[in-house]
């Protein structure tokens, strides 16, 4: 999934032009698709074929660093399955939010941040900027696509078979996530919301490792029965708290839409496929005189492929 929105948005500027699509599975080596209108198929990876590449982009599983990682490679990887974290000389980026002007550091993997901690950097900055923030805390809500196409199908399977009134397939969450919430995933999970949480602290953290940036804010995250687009429930106290409309006002711009109290709310259904953020239903706590609540949407796939484009320009 993350593959098809990075090959969409690349397609989008002259990098489209230069880009070759490899399949990490064999036998999806072959399968026909296009690139900016263009056909073009799916390469079999083969590592000896992409020595000379100046850019490597991951986006297929964890194992595909490893596939690569020692083989030669000179190019410089940007990659979005985080598996390359760890990797000496790593550097997380975000380049919609990194506002230093310093140069980056390109002599290392390019770890793209995880797209929640992307926007509620993106949201907390505008905010801080304007009236500066005490403290905040902040509920995440993840889609199934987080897991990619595997958890996207299991959701949609579990919902079949709930109404079917059969067995429900549980490979993915090891849980009963069609019609419900989850505070975490079953035992047997093939991934934690705990591992996805301190990921995305860690990114946050990094991201606001800058001058004159907002405290960090505190997390949890949620599994929620949807397939696409974080949400986020955003608890914020400010030295001096705005009104409702000077929030808004300080928020609106580049990347970032503001819906108005006489405006629908943003969904993260609507959001799919939207640049940068959508945030609304901005009102004061009726119990802390210094703090607000806010409501956020990002489609988490177009935001991740956006700051990979925005690297992979830096590079070339």
């Amino acid at each position: 999934m993350l593959g098809r929105e990075i090959r969409e948005v690349f397609s989008e500027s002259s990098i489209g032009a230069q880009m070759r699509l490899v399949a990490e599975e064999a036998e999806a080596a072959g399968t026909l698709t296009e690139i900016g209108g263009t056909a073009a198929f799916l390469e079999r990876f083969d590592p000896a074929e992409i020595e000379d590449a100046g850019v490597i982009v991951l986006a297929g599983s964890f194992e595909s660093y490893r596939s690569i990682s020692g083989k030669g490679v000179s190019g410089i990887i940007v990659d979005l399955t985080y598996a390359a974290e760890e990797a000496p000389g790593a550097r997380i980026r975000a380049p919609l939010v990194e506002e230093d002007g310093s140069e980056p550091d390109l002599s290392g993997p390019q770890v793209i941040a995880h797209p929640a901690a992307i926007a509620i950097r993106l949201l907390l900055g505008r905010l801080h900027r304007a009236y500066p923030i005490a403290r905040s805390v902040i509920h995440v809500f993840a889609p199934a696509s987080e897991r990619g196409t595997s958890g996207v199908e299991e959701l949609q399977q579990q919902t079949v078979a709930l109404l079917s009134l059969r067995q429900l397939p549980k490979k993915v969450f090891d849980a009963q996530l069609s019609f419900n919430i989850l505070a975490q995933l079953g035992e047997d999970a093939e991934y934690s919301l705990l591992e996805t949480e301190e990921r995305i602290e860690r990114h946050l953290a990094t991201l606001l490792d800058q001058p004159e940036a907002p405290p960090m804010p505190s997390l949890k995250l949620v599994q929620a029965p949807v397939f696409h687009g974080y949400s986020f429930s955003l608890w914020v106290e400010f030295e001096e708290p705005p009104t409702a409309a000077e929030a808004e006002d300080a928020l609106r711009g580049e990347s970032i839409e503001v819906r108005s109290e006489s405006e629908e709310p943003p969904t993260n259904a609507g959001v799919a496929g939207q640049s940068g953020v959508s945030a609304g239903v901005i009102a004061p706590d009726r119990n802390v005189a210094n703090a607000m609540w806010m409501w956020m949407v990002a489609d988490n796939l177009r935001l991740a492929a956006e700051n990979a484009a925005l690297v992979v320009k830096e590079i070339l």
